[in-house]
């Protein structure tokens, strides 16, 4: 069946075609265009005839209805019948400007797709009711009066308003309730309302630099009231503005009301992480510009500073508080963790002591040797941050503790030490490196007497410079005699020299030498020889990890802040060391030779010893030399050296031809640095020593030094203590015996073994000491630990302001010299202090005769 109907009037000619019940749409069989007026008119182009959806909805409501009761042909004739009547009557109401157009449709309607798309048109034209009215408020209309939930809300509203329009905004004034103290009222202004207040102060004479006007006096605003029902409502609306509107979105977004990506909670808890990560105010901006969208405003170092400083506030008067609880929150985890709080009467902290597990377990392998330097300042109060640092298996930087002291006073310095000892298991290093402070000499005297104090050799080379240069000028010779004193090799040659300096020089009692002589046992090379320091001759160490320190901390960090970022410097210099333990594992050493020798330094040393070990190889292989001095049944004694060198800078080497070899040189390196020097493996090789004694490869050198997780290993020197059982020991047992019931807590049957050892144990004791009373220990008992907290609950508070260190600068971090002064410029041409080439007058004359000539 065809039907074909002329709709002239509508605009259009329609023809439904059934084929079979199938259809399709053809836009070939016929051609047509509105008028460009109507298009205008309409911007509709998806159905060729303006529809309506109330009417739509009748006539699918009528189709749905009368097509029980008809026939299929009846059905359709019925349905082009009332959508031609309803096309009539739109297109009667719109008056639309429409040319005639032959348009052919083959396709049969659905029902259910047409009436999706009325849902669809009904929510557009919902939408765009919407937005006529929001237009409307956007454009300054309907303002007055509005409505809004809070005051937050009108905020929102008005920020918005000014952003389409290009201003900011800022809140003028709030008044409140005297009563209640409530806001009834508050008023909304452009950021340029008002003017700059004027300073009257003039009386010192000096203008005050000014910076430019921003408030010009605009006198648009937006003012809104309290109604009774609690909502707020505007009652003041002027859109007056003097002066230009920004234009592009970009310059809006720069008004400070407009840039709130900063102040947004996401950004903030990244700002301060990224802070917590040692991060810098600079980097911190660059790392949130780079994640953020193009659609925010870029983040500037200023915002970042804002930020972290709102966030201090909330920890302001709670610093030492939270320093505290950190401690104790780490004890939980750590159960060698160790700490100890010096504290007024009045709850200020003095001083601060503390050590991890990890810490305590290096200084057993490493604590031969300690750097201890106190010139180190970052922290809000000026507490000077005075870590405890040695050398690993690796040469790198460890830490054995840190503390945070209130001064540098002699009882101060004895009651650290007295704590660093009694936390490392009452083990005294063997040497201990400073700086000269008097009052840190007199503490070490007391509590590490039989630790060899070493003065730190950069400070002396820094007081050098300053105490030498008058005898310098004086004397043309001074400079080298006095470095052949100091580099005498033994003490004879030392006190020999001291004397002819003395004489020839006139050195007077109180001069900075003669100090000097009076403490060489804490610097001179020749009294020094036999004390072991790692190859540590300076308090470098420290001050690397000083700097080191610089990526996480900064002067104005806080007191609770200033641990957690010590822990993570500490976690970082330990991935480091796993590092170093992971590359010397997984490579093989590149060997020089095929000597027995370098192999087994190769195969027992750690990968950045053995590059040590093999440069003194190479050396003693290929450019030394020898000549025997004495030769006897038991020592045969060398002078080893270079051909080009004078012989009276060649080394002595002993070597002992006992059952146990026994080398020993003159330049003390395997005394001091514990790794043989090449006049040793000259010997050595000449004397055809097939392989490296084990006795001369120390074990802090090599893997076997490395930390491994909860392994403990007590040595027989620990055990053999004439005066009982050391620390270490105990400390070593009662760690392994908390990792015995940590790890068979799940495991009854486990519990059950080490309670009835423990028992067996217990009855040993009975029978070897006096009778114990032991409540209800059975067979099948389960021994508990409990932990009782008993601390006393003591109110602490933050220090009352910076300490007033003795010598400090308010500026530098440490004490400098002339040595870390700014560097002079240096001419390349006439090598003149004070220019450059470029601004050399000696090179322009030159170059002035030679263009003359």
């Amino acid at each position: 069946m065809k039907v074909e109907m002329d709709m002239t009037n509508c605009g259009c000619v329609g023809r439904w075609s059934n084929n079979g019940g199938g259809g399709r749409r053809s836009n070939g069989g016929g051609g047509g265009r509105y008028s460009s007026a109507f298009l205008r008119k309409k911007k509709m182009g998806f159905l060729l005839v303006p529809i309506k959806i109330g009417f739509l909805e009748v006539v699918f409501s009528l189709k749905k209805h009368y097509s029980k009761i008809l026939s299929r042909d009846q059905e359709l004739i019925w349905f082009v019948i009332i959508i031609a009547g309803v096309t009539r009557y739109i297109m009667n109401e719109s008056e639309a400007d429409v040319h005639p157009i032959n348009t052919q449709i083959t396709e049969e309607v659905d029902a259910e797709d047409l009436s999706i798309a009325t849902y669809e048109s009904e929510k557009i034209n919902c939408v765009d009711a919407n937005a006529e009215s929001d237009k409307d408020e956007v454009n300054g209309e309907n303002i007055l009066g509005k409505v809004f939930d809070t005051t937050d809300v009108a905020y929102a509203f008005y920020n918005d308003y000014a952003f389409v329009h290009g201003f900011g905004i800022r809140i003028h004034t709030t008044c409140k309730n005297k009563g209640t103290n409530e806001p009834y009222r508050k008023t909304l202004v452009c950021d340029k309302e008002g003017f700059k207040r004027e300073d009257g102060n003039t009386s010192s004479g000096h203008e005050k630099k000014r910076r430019r006007e921003v408030r010009i006096g605009c006198k648009a605003m937006l003012g809104i009231s309290k109604r009774k029902d609690g909502k707020w409502f505007v009652d003041l609306f002027d859109d007056t503005h003097n002066h230009e509107l920004s234009i592009t979105p970009t310059k809006v977004m720069k008004h400070r009301s407009h840039a709130k990506f900063h102040r947004t909670m996401e950004c903030k808890s990244l700002l301060v992480q990224l802070n917590q990560s040692g991060l810098k105010p600079s980097q911190i901006k660059k790392t949130i510009n780079a994640m953020k969208t193009s659609n925010e405003p870029d983040v500037t170092s200023k915002q970042c500073v804002d930020v972290l400083s709102e966030q201090r506030k909330h920890n302001r008067g709670r610093e030492f508080y939270g320093l505290i609880k950190h401690l104790q929150d780490k004890a939980l985890v750590d159960n060698d963790q160790y700490y100890v709080v010096d504290l007024c009467s009045d709850g200020c902290p003095r001083n601060i002591f503390w050590a991890d597990g990890r810490s305590r377990d290096d200084f057993t392998k490493f604590g031969d040797v300690v750097v201890f330097d106190v010139t180190y300042m970052k922290n809000k109060f000026k507490m000077p941050f005075a870590p405890f640092t040695g050398v690993n298996h690796h040469g790198q930087s460890i830490l054995f503790g840190g503390a945070l002291l209130e001064n540098e006073k002699e009882e101060t310095f004895v009651w650290l030490f007295e704590h660093f000892l009694k936390c490392m298991f009452s083990k005294y290093p063997n040497a201990i490196i400073t700086d000269q402070d008097k009052a840190m000499g007199n503490a070490i005297k007391k509590v590490f007497p039989n630790a060899q104090h070493r003065f730190c050799a950069w400070h002396i080379k820094k007081h050098e410079l300053e105490h030498l240069r008058p005898y310098i000028s004086r004397y043309s010779d001074f400079q080298e005699s006095y470095k052949e004193w100091v580099m005498s090799d033994t003490i004879e040659e030392f006190e020999t020299m001291w004397e002819v300096i003395r004489d020839k020089y006139k050195l007077e009692n109180n001069c900075w030498i003669t100090d000097m002589y009076n403490q060489r046992i804490h610097w001179a090379k020749a009294f020094l020889k036999d004390i072991f320091l790692a190859g540590m001759t300076t308090s470098g160490r420290s001050e690397s990890i000083n700097s080191f320190f610089d990526d996480f901390v900064n002067s104005s960090t806080m007191l609770n802040d200033f641990l957690v970022q010590y822990d993570k410097a500490v976690a970082s210099r330990r991935a480091a060391e796993e590092d170093e333990d992971f590359k010397t594992m997984n490579s093989r050493p590149v060997l020089s030779s095929i000597h027995p020798i370098e192999a087994k330094a190769g195969e027992c040393y750690t990968r950045k010893v053995f590059e040590i070990f093999k440069k003194e190889w190479i050396e003693a292989t290929n450019n030394l030399t020898h000549e025997t001095l004495s030769k006897s049944t038991e020592e045969i004694k060398y002078r080893v050296g270079q051909l080009n060198v004078d012989k009276k800078y060649w080394r002595i080497v002993s070597f002992c031809l006992l059952k146990k070899m026994h080398v020993t040189c003159s330049c003390a390196k395997y005394e001091t640095c514990g790794i043989l020097c090449k006049h040793i493996l000259y010997v050595m090789k000449k004397r055809h020593v097939d392989t490296l004694p084990s006795h001369y490869i120390l074990p802090r050198w090599t893997l076997n030094a490395r930390y491994k997780v909860g392994k403990r290993s007590i040595g027989l020197e620990e055990m053999n203590n004439k005066n009982g059982v050391s620390a270490y020991t105990l400390w070593c047992v009662r760690s392994n015996f908390n990792k015995v019931i940590e790890q068979a807590k799940d495991s009854p049957l486990e519990i059950e073994n080490v309670n009835n050892i423990l028992i067996k144990l217990l009855q040993e004791q009975e029978i070897r000491k006096k009778p114990i009373p032991v409540e209800n220990v059975s067979q099948g008992s389960c021994v508990r630990i409990s932990q009782f907290n008993m601390t006393p609950q003591i109110s602490v508070r933050d220090p009352v302001g910076p300490t007033n260190m003795k010598g400090r600068p308010k500026i530098a971090s440490r004490i400098k010299s002339s040595v870390e002064g700014p560097k002079k410029r240096t001419c390349s041409y006439c090598q003149g202090l004070g220019h450059y080439a470029t601004s050399c007058s000696k090179s322009k004359v030159d170059e002035s005769l030679q263009e003359k000539q």
